[in-house]
């Protein structure tokens, strides 16, 4: 037996509540892990409160992502003391995730936990951290260099932005972070922002071109912001979109992609190689703070529910931790 958060569907509402379960109710993968942490993504929050059509099968254990160590395992990639992470490939919404003691998932969603990395650390990073360095690494390879201006992260108190902003200013950019919440630019400062812009600048409905300002930017929100920031980037700049907070529709036009030559670069976190996801594990061992995990809060699977609706209302910044 078990603990975890059930999700079930009752008429049109979600009702989330922790039970009890057995081993054998586990959808079927061929490597059983112990949970040591989870995180409290978007995703999540949106299955749990049931505001977004995320699950796709009921009943569901929430929880994107995970940390922990291998308890049983039919993989040869994996074997019985293995510290692993898994992140994104439909866990949470088609197959149970990891807002619970144990998961069992295929071997080939799983990575190493790199180095001496925690299993706390790795998932005070999570979905999150792994979608903004690959934004980052985005950036990088469409050729944005330091030297070529300010990037712009917005959503920058979320989990994606939070992190992005610490990871830009460790790879030496100057970062200009977005928020709706002002009352967290301090915080944002200490981050490692040069510049914290409230939201209200981006509200109003884009030009085709404006003024350059961005040599680049990480975008979580999505929406009006989006189209705005594309036509504010810099000639032969590149934006990194990567959330829909702010909306899924992106109303612009042709002239920052053939005038400046603008890139749009699509981040995928879910489905990427596991080559890729291991490259990109590797680089977070050494790109942010030593003391990083010990920034994020951390809330049991009870709390979880609370939590959810907080971070969908804007009550939570930074990284959250859910400890089964």
């Amino acid at each position: 037996m078990f603990n975890a958060l059930l999700l079930e569907q009752s008429g049109k509402d979600t009702l989330a509540r922790v039970q009890r379960l057995n081993e054998n109710q586990l959808t079927q993968g061929d490597v059983l892990v112990r949970v040591d942490y989870s995180s409290l993504n978007y995703k999540d929050a949106l299955a749990i409160t049931g505001k977004g059509k995320i699950v796709r099968q009921w009943p569901m254990v929430p929880g994107i992502d995970f940390a922990g160590t291998v308890l049983t395992s039919d993989h040869p990639d994996h074997s019985i003391g293995d510290e692993v992470i898994l992140t994104g490939w439909g866990v949470g919404e088609q197959y149970w995730g990891g807002m619970a003691e144990k998961a069992c998932v295929k071997g080939e969603w799983l990575v190493p936990l790199p180095g001496t990395m925690s299993t706390k650390r790795a998932m005070a990073i999570g979905t999150a951290g792994l979608t903004a360095i690959l934004s980052l690494m985005a950036l990088e390879h469409a050729g944005i260099k330091p030297d070529q201006g300010p990037i712009l992260v917005t959503g920058a108190t979320g989990g994606v932005g939070s992190v992005a902003v610490r990871l830009l200013a460790k790879a030496g950019f100057e970062v200009h972070a977005e928020t709706g919440r002002p009352q967290h630019s301090d915080w944002l400062r200490e981050l490692g922002a040069r510049e914290v812009i409230e939201r209200t600048e981006f509200d109003k409905e884009p030009a085709a071109l404006e003024s350059q300002r961005w040599a680049g930017a990480i975008d979580a929100v999505g929406g009006r912001t989006l189209a705005r920031i594309l036509s504010q980037t810099k000639m032969h700049g590149a934006v990194a979109a990567c959330g829909l907070a702010g909306g899924v529709a992106l109303n612009t036009t042709v002239m920052p992609f053939i005038l400046r030559g603008v890139q749009l670069l699509g981040i995928d976190s879910v489905y990427i190689s596991k080559e890729q996801r291991i490259s990109a594990w590797q680089r977070l061992q050494t790109s942010l703070p030593a003391d990083f995990e010990e920034q994020s809060a951390v809330y049991t699977l009870e709390q979880s529910i609370t939590a959810a609706q907080d971070l969908l209302n804007g009550k939570l910044k930074g990284r959250a931790l859910i400890q089964p």
